[in-house]
């Protein structure tokens, strides 16, 4: 009996879905042989996340934050996710970017514990064996990278899990999606990156990455696994190349349900934003026009959400994706570029222009967004030529991390003498220019794939469409304030993140049942079937006890 009490001691504690940490009762102690092995007098759930604030607060560094939250994530998941969700808008730049950015780069040497699935293309005719080893069996979001664009710092190789990891805590974090039902991949086909195949400490295949035909089957491998294995699992695939990113978007978006935030996240999350610029300028949709900085898979996604939602306002879509400039390394992106079959739609009919300044006075622009992933692009003769032909311009430098932002808040309200309407991707504190007080909005994807997520997983749907980003961003942008406008803040406040999230899972979910969609029948009341499936964290015998009201939300 005692050696059986040993061995459920072990898997009591080791077991981050059952692990209560001080907080098992006395009762709880007797059962399970527990007496002794923690000190006495049990705490609840409360004073634990209040310990766990204390803690980090002794840390003045965002890495060592990030290695604590994730240490407790492997030993004690419920008190992981109630310290997230007491607040979420905190903890966002700790569990993901822009911290998330240095811990990818850096997770060879700071790693603690494995976490999610790795799938090595070494592993070529095994992937459904390797990939049934995951121990939950109902897995309904699956967040996917190959490593080779973390963000915008490039090929981190098998470092890139931290990405997929975090994106799925705030699936739960923001939106209440069951963490039970997360699962983190890896696919690793080896890196380009000299510095980490010199790295004696690397962690993932060490060597180039494998291109063309055996590439395209690994991944062809891997979906059929996840349709076999999870029939009912979402697909997210995060940070791949452009090269890849698109046209393995286009393979699969029919054939299972998957989505790519990258592209149609990203593009959701800056159309919102649009949106809530055009409530501040009183102006339309369809007649904006924008000039992108960068003309990757982010920038065309973007241009071509914007194009659908312009074409729902009257325009044709030739004439939509006109007023969807791309301006790239080499210029302008005209009919005589050479480009990439994605970027096609956006070529323009114009003599070249290498000068971005230039090309907004020459194509004259309603906003500019950047996704070049270089940082200070936007530089004050870009400000100032934008400012120029527009009384209120639209300003989204929305690479990240922070250290990539093509400009800074107070560059852009500075150089536009306080006229801009910004948003960037990643955060920027308030400030005054000018004696006005400026509260900057974060264009980030978190308004977005968590929502889409409990949509997803509360109707079961089929499919995920680009109408429903659509649906989304408007939803997103319904949330926002006239006090947030007043002070320029074009996003809702993140610290109302849940609340948010609820509202557009419930617009999407409306869309998944008009369009046939779902795979369950349609409830009176959509709020309520939405609320019913929040996880909201909780010590029991089920690791997810959903306990979530209306009014809840509405508080």
């Amino acid at each position: 009996m005692e050696g059986a009490r040993a061995h459920l001691d072990d898997s009591v504690f080791s077991n981050p879905h059952l692990n209560k940490g001080s907080a098992f009762s006395a009762e709880e102690r007797r059962a399970l042989g527990l007496e002794g092995l923690l000190p006495p007098v049990p705490s609840t759930l409360d004073h634990q996340v209040s310990r766990i604030h204390a803690q980090l607060a002794t840390l003045d560094n965002d890495l060592q934050k990030y290695l604590l939250l994730s240490d407790l994530q492997a030993r004690n998941e419920t008190l992981y996710y109630a310290v997230l969700m007491s607040d979420p808008a905190g903890f966002m730049p700790l569990v993901y970017t822009p911290t998330v950015g240095e811990a990818c780069q850096k997770f060879d040497h700071i790693f603690h514990a494995a976490r999610g699935v790795y799938l090595p293309i070494s592993a070529k005719g095994q992937v459904k064996r390797w990939l049934s080893h995951w121990p939950e069996k109902n897995v309904r979001f699956i967040v996917v990278t190959d490593g080779e664009r973390i963000l915008g710092l490039g090929d981190l190789g098998a470092g890139g899990m931290g990405i997929p990891i975090g994106k799925l805590a705030l699936y739960t974090a923001c939106a209440g999606v069951p963490p039970e039902l997360c699962l983190p991949v890896t696919i690793d086909v080896g890196t380009n990156n000299a510095a980490l195949l010199d790295d004696p400490l690397y962690l993932g295949l060490r060597h180039q990455r494998v291109r063309g035909e055996q590439y395209d089957d690994f991944i062809d491998e891997f979906v059929t696994a996840v349709e076999e294995l999870y029939p009912k699992s979402c697909i997210q695939w995060e940070d791949f190349a452009n090269f890849n990113a698109v046209p393995i978007l286009a393979k699969y978006r029919d054939r299972v349900c998957t989505y790519n935030d990258d592209i149609q996240g990203t593009a959701s999350v800056a159309l919102a934003g649009i949106y809530g610029a055009l409530r501040i300028s009183g102006q339309k949709l369809a007649d904006q026009r924008f000039l992108f900085l960068g003309a990757g898979s982010a920038a065309t996604g973007i241009a071509e959400l914007i194009s659908q939602a312009m074409v729902m306002e009257g325009l044709t879509i030739d004439q939509a994706r006109s007023r969807n400039n791309l301006f790239d390394i080499n210029g302008l992106l005209t009919s005589s570029s050479k480009m990439m079959e994605f970027q096609k739609p956006f070529a323009v009919e114009h003599e070249p222009i290498s000068d971005f300044a230039v090309a907004i006075r020459a194509m004259r622009p309603t906003g500019i967004i950047g996704v070049s992933t270089v940082p200070k692009l936007f530089n004050q003769r870009v400000i100032e030529a934008i400012s120029e032909i527009n009384d209120r311009p639209i300003i989204f430098p929305y690479s990240n991390p922070t250290s990539r932002s093509e400009c800074t808040a107070e560059e852009a309200y500075t150089w536009s003498n306080g006229r801009a309407i910004f948003a960037s991707g990643s955060p920027f504190p308030p400030l005054s220019v000018d004696g006005k007080s400026f509260v900057p909005g974060q264009g980030n994807n978190v308004y977005i794939f968590p929502p889409m997520g409990m949509a997803v997983y509360a109707t079961e749907a089929k499919r995920v469409t680009d109408q429903m980003f659509i649906v989304a961003a408007k939803a997103v942008a319904e949330q926002v304030g006239q006090d947030s406008l007043d002070v320029g803040l074009i996003y809702p406040p993140q610290s109302k993140i849940l609340k948010t999230s609820l509202h557009v899972a419930t617009r999407i979910a409306e869309h998944i049942f008009e369009r046939g969609l779902a795979r369950v029948p349609r409830p009176d009341d959509l709020s309520r079937l939405i609320a019913e499936k929040v996880y909201v964290p909780a010590y029991g015998r089920n690791p997810s006890v959903r306990r979530y009201s209306s009014a809840a939300a509405a508080g």
